[in-house]
């Protein structure tokens, strides 16, 4: 296991501040409020590592496979009609992220990145249905000599920051990383009509390990 990046500066902060709280707190408070204090900052500074966790994981990377793009659960599987990109009908495979699932998202297939965008909006919850279109996010189209697919990541209610790390004639690699979201989010996926989908609601998957579709 490693520490995301997106995290070093934060649990940085976190030893520095946490750090002048207790020396101050034991300085000048009552003994037993400190020990309260330093066990509510290292349950806070556990958390944080915990939240930027990046296990070890092997990637099979097989043809014809769209992979999971984050950790998380199944929320919707449903035909939505796509107004950004492609504008048309398309399967939408919505999966939700607690704070306590790993939070940086991988390619879910290989191919070119053709599209990338960043939209500023509000914070419902992430699994609120308007919150695809309302929500901060970042849509990521790739595509290869088989399907083009795009995959967007939702801010949630706890979330406030969205990295996106591809740009547009970017060479994408199934399950490498892409991006990462702070906090409880959601990532969707928009599917052509005929790909076959290997999950169902409620269903818990791993980024790239857990296939979400064959093409």
């Amino acid at each position: 296991m490693k520490i995301h990046k997106e995290g070093t500066k934060i649990l940085i902060y976190e030893i520095f501040i946490f750090s002048i709280i207790n020396y101050l707190s034991y300085i000048y408070t009552h003994e037993y409020f400190s020990y309260f204090v330093t066990i509510s900052t290292s349950f806070i500074f556990l958390m944080s590592i915990y939240f930027f966790r990046i296990p070890n994981r092997l990637f099979e990377r097989k043809e014809n496979v769209i992979y999971s793009p984050c950790d998380g659960k199944v929320v919707i599987i449903e035909e939505v009609y796509e107004p950004e990109f492609y504008k048309d009908k398309r399967i939408q495979v919505s999966i939700f992220m607690s704070p306590l699932n790993v939070h940086n998202q991988l390619y879910p297939i290989s191919g070119k990145v053709e599209y990338t965008k960043y939209h500023p909006g509000k914070y419902l919850v992430a699994w609120h249905p308007k919150s695809s279109t309302l929500n901060e996010r970042s849509t990521v189209v790739v595509t290869n000599d088989k399907i083009s697919i795009l995959f967007r990541q939702i801010a949630g209610a706890l979330a406030r920051r969205i990295v996106t790390y591809c740009k547009p004639g970017d060479k994408a690699i199934s399950s490498n990383e892409y991006g990462f979201i702070k906090f409880g989010s959601r990532v969707d996926l928009y599917l052509p009509l005929e790909t076959k989908i290997n999950v169902k609601l409620n269903d818990k998957v791993k980024a790239g390990q857990s296939t979400i579709a064959n093409y």
